[in-house]
């Protein structure tokens, strides 16, 4: 580790804690890991220091603050050479609603508003707070960063943004679309800039992030324009068990004549549907690509149902953008899945885009590029990296505060 500075990010969820170390001038990770099963009978923490690869077994019940303390005394103490270089603490955090249209260094006033955003994300937000508690009392001397996914997309229009709900919701409770993957669809757009050769503030692009969790973006000069993702993450696209875009009288449906509560409304919405939901099978894609091609219909269904939502989407993002200087698949499906970009691509035919199918088939595990035929509207694969992204916002925060 001889960079000079280094950066420590923490993506927490409500069972898990993602950590790196990042030089936020090159993007190299020297660190990575995840404590996993957090708060259950058999929790783990598994880390990545260059090549070598170590886990260990956590006490019964540990939770985020256990996760830090092991991570401090077992790994971080190991690593004295780091001693001096961490310059933040950077934090994701999913929801921060209208308050944030960038990064922040975390204060009082700032964890206030995290909190008061949590109805937005109540599986996430709440265990960013608890990730964020755990680092400063473990990290005292260092400024803790907040990076939003929702920052990215406050520069939405007002067109793009309101529901067309009385106007008095939005005023009153801030009920709009926030949009979501922000540290994503953000890099992949610089980097598309980049690999075309073209300035970012006159570079527009299509971001398509997938996972089981998926967005699109419409990007004009950098900068988004529209987005899938509504006010919370459920809207959109179909996802690994998320239903994306749905007729709201089937709620009213459910809810009446089969009597769902809200709370089953949420359990089916979320966790029940997407991929998961179609196939009655898996929410992952891989195992449904294989399914798929051993026979398996529903797998079958739910890929194309997958994809060619995917393809309207991108079809209606050439409207608020005019003219498209590439389209991006990025994410652990995007950048791995040469089924689903090739089943996208076909549709995405009836404007005019082109697959080169063996560009395709390369693209995967790490690797970036076209797929699209030459002469013919540029398609590429960019792997993201939301980690940079953060390690950057922290260092540029820091360094303004004058540390």
């Amino acid at each position: 580790m001889a960079h000079s500075r280094q950066v420590l990010i923490f993506n927490t969820g409500s069972s898990s804690l993602k950590f790196a170390v990042v030089d936020p001038g090159s993007g190299e990770a020297s660190l990575s890991g995840i404590a996993d099963s957090l708060g259950g009978p058999e929790p783990a923490l598994e880390w990545k220091i260059r090549d070598n690869e170590e886990q260990i077994q956590l006490s019964t019940g540990a939770n985020h603050g256990d996760a830090i303390r092991v991570l401090v005394e077992e790994i971080l103490a190991g690593l004295p050479e780091l001693h001096g270089q961490l310059v933040a603490v950077g934090h994701r955090v999913v929801h921060g609603g209208e308050e944030f249209a960038d990064s922040a260094l975390i204060d009082s006033q700032v964890i206030e508003a995290i909190e008061k955003c949590a109805h937005l994300a109540p599986l996430h937000n709440p265990a960013a707070l608890a990730g964020i508690r755990a680092a400063k009392q473990a990290f005292p001397e260092l400024p803790q960063v907040a990076v939003f996914d929702t920052a990215f997309h406050q520069t939405l229009p007002q067109h793009a943004f309101l529901y067309a709900l009385p106007y008095q919701l939005y005023r009153e409770h801030k009920i709009r679309r926030y949009g979501m993957h922000g540290t994503s669809h953000k890099f992949v757009s610089e980097r598309a800039a980049a690999l075309l050769q073209r300035p970012l503030s006159k570079t527009n692009t299509i971001t398509a992030h997938l996972g089981n969790g998926a967005s699109i973006t419409a990007v004009k000069g950098g900068v988004s324009v529209d987005t899938s993702m509504g006010m919370t993450p459920l809207e959109g696209l179909v996802m690994g068990s998320r239903c994306g875009d749905i007729d709201p009288g089937v709620l009213v449906h459910l809810g009446d004549a089969l009597e769902y509560s809200p709370e089953a409304l949420n359990q089916v919405l979320n966790r029940e549907s997407g991929l998961l939901g179609i196939s009655e099978l898996s929410n992952d894609c891989r195992e449904l690509e294989q399914a798929a091609t051993d026979g398996h219909r529903g797998a079958l269904l739910a890929l194309e149902i997958f994809c060619y939502r995917l393809a309207k989407y991108v079809a209606a993002y050439t409207l608020p953008l005019r003219r498209v200087h590439g389209l991006v698949f990025t994410g652990g499906i995007g950048e791995n899945s040469s089924w689903i970009r090739a089943r996208t691509m076909h549709w995405l035919g009836a404007i005019s885009y082109e697959l080169d199918s063996q560009q395709n088939e390369q693209m995967r595990y790490g690797a970036e590029g076209l797929i699209s035929r030459a002469g013919t509207p540029p398609a590429l694969v960019i792997p993201t990296n939301e980690e940079w992204v953060i390690a950057r916002d922290a260092a540029r925060l820091v360094e303004g505060r004058g540390t």
